[in-house]
């Protein structure tokens, strides 16, 4: 009788007192591992799993963990300075010897279920404390309207502009028709459109707009 078993992403057909080597298994040498994850049951009277085979499962004893073979990986950029780069790898990977073969009672074994090295238990993940959800954040308070003239009236101002003029604390026509010419530089600079309010008149205009809310 054989199986067909999967772990670590891998397939693997075995038979009782077969030796392989899988991904590496959180468990220590001498230990009973039992994997559920059957593909397939060989034999007089074959079963395929849908994808599993209910009830099935392989037990195996761990020998020893071990490391794969060395594999060097090597890359040059030949247009980037003729750059190289050498680094080696050897894969962690768990020695066992398959001992039986179960096609039915997996959940009644009491075997430890085989379990990756990168997993955590549930039992530990039950356990865990749970994170408490982030505060959210508050939402930003809506910006207090703006009481002021509408500069959007001055030759060239759009929206953008007229925000811009309102964060530099200029809200109406009078503020605008006071201004000296240090002020018209300090504001060019600010708006970044230096040559604007000469060429555009906005002086001119702010105290014409001014005079008609008298």
């Amino acid at each position: 009788m054989f199986a067909v078993m999967k772990t670590g992403g891998k397939q693997y057909k075995v038979q009782s007192g077969d030796i392989l080597r899988v991904e590496k298994l959180a468990a220590d040498a001498g230990e009973t591992v039992q994997f559920n994850e059957i593909l397939m049951l060989g034999g007089d009277a074959p079963v395929l799993g849908s994808p599993l085979v209910d009830g099935a499962a392989v037990q195996a004893e761990v020998i020893d963990q071990i490391k794969g073979d060395k594999v060097i990986h090597f890359v040059k950029r030949r247009r980037k300075h003729s750059s190289k780069r050498t680094k080696g790898h050897r894969q962690q990977l768990t020695l066992l010897r398959v001992t039986d073969i179960l096609a039915s009672g997996a959940g009644a074994s009491g075997v430890k279920a085989a379990m990756g090295a990168g997993s955590a238990p549930a039992a530990v993940a039950a356990a865990a404390p749970a994170k408490a959800p982030k505060a959210a954040k508050a939402a930003p308070a809506a910006a207090a309207p703006t009481e002021g003239d509408d500069l959007k009236r001055l030759s060239g101002v759009g929206p953008a502009l007229e925000k811009k003029l309102h964060e530099a604390g200029v809200t109406t026509f009078a503020q605008v028709a006071a201004w000296t010419a240090d002020d018209v530089a300090a504001m060019d600079e600010k708006l970044s459109f230096k040559g604007r309010i000469e060429r555009e008149g906005w002086i001119e205009q702010a105290k014409t707009l001014a005079a008609e809310k008298e």
